[in-house]
């Protein structure tokens, strides 16, 4: 079992104890109210892409379709979360202008890894707003550091500042408003920004009219006081909280004799 404190054997889980569930699409922590012991002469071993697992036939598991009992879970799937994340800090995301600029600067000049987020940028103030917005937006606290990178046009090194935070499940978080993937060449438009107030001011550029000058000089955008009646920004609800859980593949499942000693380790 996956206890608040580690892994535990269900035979040394007591009342009152605490375990880690799904709640819908989020992982929450949840306190024994009662242990029961069953004798069983058989159980069934469920094997996932992910781990295998012995249990009761008749345990019920969760599936898109609702639950299932552990013996008719062949060929579906089942709800399924890291185990490794389940003891990470979980942040408090505050919609408005500072999570905007948060993503649109991490979509523009920022890098996601696998627990980390990071931008690299040669401007002091950008990197400053950025600190200032991932405090804001997600309560993380980060530090300019003063930093050199290759500059391929004036072939030398360059000064310039780096913001980085570590937290997986911030850049979990990134790669699900960015569909997925975070990488440039392949990220989505995070429509999670049609939520907030920073969008509004976009939507004023994007809805208004620029006439280019036909003497080749600067252009001149002007944005109506009209913008707001003509309905051009349409508010979106997207989900804000990072969606914990996934779907796992049954690939196997195999009736034993209870006491085997040759079953697979797994938790579930």
């Amino acid at each position: 079992m996956n206890a608040v404190g580690g892994r535990e054997q269900v035979r040394n889980v007591r009342v009152g104890a605490r375990l880690w569930a799904l709640d819908g699409t989020r992982t929450v922590q949840t306190t024994v109210t009662g242990v029961v012991a069953v004798k069983a002469r058989e159980v069934v071993e469920v094997t996932t892409e992910h781990s295998t697992f012995a249990t009761a036939p008749d345990q019920l598991l969760r599936s898109p379709d609702g639950w299932v009992h552990a013996r008719d879970a062949g060929g579906t799937v089942l709800a399924w979360t890291h185990a490794r994340k389940l003891c990470r800090e979980r942040l408090t995301i505050r919609p408005g202008y500072d999570l905007g600029y948060v993503i649109g600067a991490t979509c523009s000049d920022g890098t996601v890894g696998t627990n980390y987020v990071s931008l690299v940028v040669n401007d002091e103030a950008f990197a400053t707003k950025f600190a200032e917005s991932l405090a804001d937006a997600v309560g993380l606290t980060a530090r300019l550091e003063p930093v050199t990178r290759p500059s391929g046009y004036l072939k030398r090194e360059v000064p310039g500042f780096r913001v980085r935070v570590v937290s997986s499940y911030l850049a979990d978080l990134m790669r699900q408003y960015m569909g997925g993937d975070a990488h440039h060449m392949r990220q989505q438009f995070p429509r999670v920004v049609l939520r907030v107030p920073f969008l509004a001011t976009l939507a004023r550029i994007v809805g208004a009219r620029l006439t280019p000058r036909a003497d080749g000089t600067a252009a001149r955008l002007v944005v109506a006081d009209s913008w707001p009646s003509r309905g051009t920004f349409r508010p979106e609800r997207h989900r804000l909280e990072l969606v914990e859980s996934t779907w796992s593949e049954v690939r196997g499942v195999r009736a034993r004799i209870a006491g085997d000693s040759n079953r697979a380790p797994g938790f579930w």
